[in-house]
């Protein structure tokens, strides 16, 4: 009996891990060509925009925005090939509170254009093949505490 429970239990578990027709599963593109993703990071006029974390800053630069957006760099959650996508393909779907109010535009949506009609499938494969590798992760930091406070006996 007690197997058949751990059974269902299982079952249950793994089948609500499943989204339905809007889950990422099975959602996989080619191997791109990162050296032609940082060329089109530049022809797109992403530069505009952004910096790559850790790459010297052009001096005087004039950003579009006023300031540039990093892209890449330490981060405490690893930034996914899928969340690259989606910021290129829809890039008003997440917007971060940490980034001022001239970020966007009035009506609440990222001031990023939307390169859809312009950029081919190859051109996002490359560009997110360049830009996965900016990003690096942090290891999660421990607590240098035991579980439980050490207890003095005396």
């Amino acid at each position: 009996m007690r197997m058949i429970i751990w059974i269902i239990s299982a079952a249950l578990v793994l089948s609500a891990c499943d989204y339905g027709a809007s889950s990422p599963r099975g959602f996989s593109l080619p191997a791109g060509d990162p050296l032609r993703g940082e060329t089109l990071f530049a022809d797109y006029g992403c530069l505009d925009c952004h910096q790559i974390a850790g790459e010297p800053a052009e001096e005087e630069k004039s950003y579009t925005l006023g300031k540039a957006v990093v892209i890449g760099g330490r981060v405490s959650q690893i930034t996914t090939y899928a969340e690259l996508v989606t910021s290129i393909i829809n890039p008003s779907h997440k917007l971060t509170r940490r980034y001022p109010q001239s970020f966007t535009a009035p009506d609440g949506n990222s001031k990023m254009p939307t390169l859809n009609d312009q950029m081919t499938v190859t051109d996002l494969i490359d560009l997110v093949a360049y830009l996965q590798p900016k990003y690096h992760l942090v290891p999660y930091r421990t607590t240098e505490y035991g579980l439980y406070p050490a207890i003095d006996d005396n």
